[in-house]
């Protein structure tokens, strides 16, 4: 936008009138503010650079260290992350609001200095490190290395861009961001999600399974706090059938399903079941490697990534905790042990080890229904791209239409390797869907 020059007259009019000099507020063509020597910069002005190059290491970090939980889900460690990136940058983007106040208990954040110039690269930056650091702790001493090595290579390419006192308010910004969400995230009930526990026993229930017959796996994880409160309000899924061995019933023919499947596995079929294994790989961090590849090809400015970020991983969060309280509600047996045991097919084995916890509904496909609502709503339903997350393992890579293509055939893969029923994923999709649908309908990011 041109700068707005007043006719000589009207300036003195008005000095005239209010006996004094009334500041101008100028803006460029990007809507940024005019401060004093320069530019109060919103953060669209920035790259997205920031914060790919921290998820990329926050990525590599889940690949190459054991989590400092013992390996509960990783999405944990994104989700809080991205609401730090978020919240430090948030200040930079006027039409956008804090989350404080929408997500269950988290505290007020941070006010800038009003007036004061911010470069809200390096706040994220600040903020990124602290949180990689918090939830990383046990990385290997090379790897806590190249997350030094990473801060300070931002830091110093942003000290150029800067003054002295611009940059170092930025860092301390971005830090007290991050303190805040990490202290509020160590509240969330995580650390309890393995406690002492033991599973019922009867008919058709869970039990571990070979080869490793691994106790249960984050049997309290649903009991975890919600992002949103009422992103589980309607959306648990119907029960799955009732046990029974009569070869009419659901539950007999929905396991012979799994098992006619595998006998009549195509190379394409087996090559999708391992690709969604995520192990080696990424966990539940396969979403967010999705997620980065998307925003890396369509290129958005800063406000943006941290705005999809954020509102991907609070979907992905919640997704898996309503999908382990449905788990342990049901604790619902695997397919290997009712194909062995009923079946007859003593020596039957799955594509891989089952994972050790219950059947109902899937993980995957549940994560997958709510984390696709969320990218529908951020680029459309019938959007393009191919996922590369696996291309270091030499697999080829996997190209979609659609999400509603993807989630079909992360649900299928779960199918496909033999470890899970298809009611579990189709019930899980739906659930995924709704707790996806309920996040956007709540969580308001932008001013009204």
């Amino acid at each position: 936008m041109k700068k707005f020059i007043a006719p000589i007259a009207i300036i003195f009019m008005a000095i005239t009138i209010f006996n004094a000099c009334q500041k101008l507020e100028e803006f460029d063509s990007s809507g940024n503010l005019y401060h004093g020597h320069g530019y109060l910069k919103q953060t669209k002005a920035y790259s997205s650079e920031v914060a790919f190059k921290w998820i990329e290491m926050q990525l590599r970090l889940i690949r190459t260290n054991p989590t400092p939980l013992g390996g509960l889900p990783p999405q944990r460690y994104f989700g809080y992350s991205a609401i730090a990136l978020y919240e430090s940058v948030v200040p930079g983007m006027p039409v956008y609001k804090s989350l404080s106040g929408q997500l269950t208990n988290m505290p007020s954040m941070p006010q800038t200095i009003p007036g004061y110039e911010y470069y809200w690269p390096a706040c994220g930056n600040a903020a990124l490190a602290f949180m990689t650091r918090s939830f990383f702790s046990n990385a290997t001493i090379a790897n806590k290395a190249s997350v030094d090595s990473l801060e300070n290579a931002l830091s110093d390419y942003y000290k150029m861009q800067t003054d002295t006192a611009e940059f170092h308010r930025s860092v301390n910004f971005g830090k007290a961001v991050a303190l805040l969400v990490f202290n509020w995230s160590t509240t969330d009930g995580a650390s309890n999600a393995n406690a002492p526990y033991v599973p019922p026993v009867g008919p058709g229930l869970w039990a571990p399974t070979p080869p490793a017959f691994a106790p249960a796996f984050g049997p309290y994880w649903g009991n975890n706090r919600l992002l949103v409160a009422n992103s589980l309000d309607g959306t648990a899924p119907p029960a799955p059938p009732a046990y029974s061995e009569v070869p009419t019933s659901d539950y007999f023919m929905m396991v012979k399903d799994v098992y006619d499947v595998s006998q009549a596995l195509t190379p394409e079929q087996k090559a999708i079941a391992i690709y969604y294994r995520d192990n080696p790989g990424f966990g539940g961090g396969h979403y967010l490697s999705i997620l980065e590849q998307v925003l890396v090809q369509e290129d958005p400015q800063l406000d943006f990534t941290a705005y999809a970020y954020a509102k991907a991983s609070i979907a992905i969060i919640d997704a898996g905790i309503g999908c382990f309280k449905t788990k342990y509600q049901y604790n619902q047996q695997r397919p290997i042990k009712y194909i062995r045991e009923v079946l007859g097919y003593s020596l039957w084995n799955p594509v891989f080890p089952t994972p050790n916890f219950p059947d109902f509904p899937s993980a995957h496909s549940t994560i997958a229904g709510s984390f696709s609502e969320i990218m529908k709503s951020l680029f459309g339903s019938d959007y393009h791209f191919t996922d590369h997350t696996y291309d270091y393992l030499g697999m080829a890579p996997r190209s979609y239409t659609s999400w509603d293509a993807l989630t079909q055939e992360i649900g299928d893969s779960r199918v496909y390797a033999g470890i899970h029923y298809r009611l579990s994923c189709e019930r899980g999709k739906e659930q995924g869907r709704k707790i996806g649908q309920n996040i956007i309908s709540t969580v308001k990011f932008k001013k009204e």
